[in-house]
């Protein structure tokens, strides 16, 4: 398998979360970390939007 997304790739998140729309109502993070898969075999990324840094799995995210 492979990763979906790639570093430095703008994504966003499919839903965000109430602290989510505060802080940054776009919603558009950077990839900047490929993670391997979990037990499940989805993998995971870090993503960022300014100072706030984050994990997520790729079902969690989708391309700009």
């Amino acid at each position: 398998m492979v990763h979906k997304f790639k570093v430095r790739q703008m994504v966003q998140l499919k839903q965000a979360g109430f602290s989510d729309t505060r802080l940054n109502a776009s919603n558009l993070y950077e990839v900047v970390r490929l993670m391997p898969a979990d037990q499940t075999g989805e993998f995971s990324y870090r993503i960022r939007a300014g100072a706030i840094e984050r994990a997520v799995r790729e079902g969690e995210i989708r391309s700009v």
